[in-house]
């Protein structure tokens, strides 16, 4: 069993928030809500009270400006013109540095930390081998009857070259350095989440409140609804074919929620299920749980929290749990039953 110290927090895979709640104008401020399809590849959903629609189209206007720059900079897929982004550090940064924004530099040092955690559970240096997934992923999705499960010997060669420490960041200079030429970054397990984080915290600067970002599932909620009751959530039940759309509720304000599951990024091979969630240890789809959902005040740690939690033991995510201040989490096993952490049912939305 792994230990944890205890830590402090003070600022992957679908929970939908629910907005079929009354609407609320006890403040004179009125309920409205925008969605966008452009941005981490997700469905991103911002609701938020105002007194007028103006002030909220303004608010809607700076969060997508800012969606916008963050998927561009944490893309692995794509370069942009004028841009420097991970794409670039995967591309170029083997043979020389590169120069790169700092909320790069500041992202993949979040990373380190979260790396450092998590005891290796969260690490961002495994591109070689999330690549490798990836392909057979996508083929197997789209030729399902010749799919394949990625030899073992290919992802033991891969695995050679996911050293964290040779992501080499300056932060004088601000440029990246990967000293590993086999290498690559995949930041799918932070990414998301730090980059809504960091847009709450400017919101938050802006003295915006009553609102929630639900950015594909990671919902990230800036004080109360307008009546100052917390918005309530649904945490999406993994079992897809259940008349039970959602396990539970919960109600959450001025904290994140994030869930990592096996019922989105999946493709069978002989009848069996692999998942987008690798093990670092086995580098295979761990199949103990079917998710794992973590509600912590920083959507960054909650995302980092979330994949940790799905590949280490239930009672070493426990442990690492309960090691956390302001910290919650819910597990769901492969055959359905539930396990939470002592505060977490504290959330619980009852009708």
């Amino acid at each position: 069993m792994k230990t944890f110290a205890r830590h402090s927090f003070s600022a992957l895979m679908t929970i939908c928030l629910l907005c079929g709640f009354a609407g609320c104008n006890t403040v004179n401020k009125t309920r409205y809500s925008k969605q966008y399809l452009d941005y981490f590849d997700t469905v991103s959903v911002v609701v938020g009270y105002e007194e007028n629609e103006e002030d909220f189209n303004k608010t809607c206007d700076f969060i997508s400006a800012e969606l916008e720059r963050y998927n561009k900079l944490y893309d692995i897929y794509h370069k942009y013109e004028g841009i420097s982004n991970l794409y670039n550090i995967n591309d170029e940064g083997k043979e020389a540095p590169v120069a790169v924004d700092g909320d790069i530099i500041a992202m993949l040092k979040f990373a380190k930390e979260m790396y450092a955690f998590t005891e290796g559970m969260t690490n961002v240096a495994m591109g070689s081998v999330l690549s490798i997934w990836h392909d057979y992923r996508e083929d197997g999705i789209y030729d399902p009857e010749n799919a394949k499960v990625p030899p073992m010997e290919d992802l033991r060669a891969a695995a050679e070259h996911c050293n964290i420490d040779d992501i080499v960041i300056d932060e004088e200079k601000s440029t990246v350095f990967l000293a590993d030429p086999k290498m690559s970054i995949d930041v799918g397990a932070v990414a998301k989440g730090y980059a809504v984080e960091r847009i709450a915290q400017e919101l938050i600067d802006m003295g915006v409140n009553n609102y929630t970002l639900n950015i594909g599932g990671n919902i990230r909620t800036i004080g109360t609804k307008a009546d100052g009751k917390g918005w309530v959530a649904g945490i999406q039940n993994p079992d897809i074919f259940s008349e039970d759309k959602y396990l539970l509720k919960v109600a959450v304000s001025d904290t994140a929620l994030v869930t990592s599951g096996t019922y989105q990024r999946y493709y069978y091979v002989e009848n069996v299920k692999y998942h987008h969630i690798i093990d670092p240890d086995t580098l295979m789809p761990k199949n103990t749980f079917d998710s794992v959902s973590i509600i912590t005040p920083d959507s960054g740690v909650a995302d980092a929290l979330s994949t940790a939690c799905f590949n280490l033991s239930l009672e070493d995510g426990q442990a690492l749990i309960a090691s956390l201040e302001n910290t919650e989490a819910m597990w769901v096993l492969a055959d359905g039953t539930q396990y939470y952490s002592d505060g977490f049912l504290n959330y619980l939305y009852e009708e």
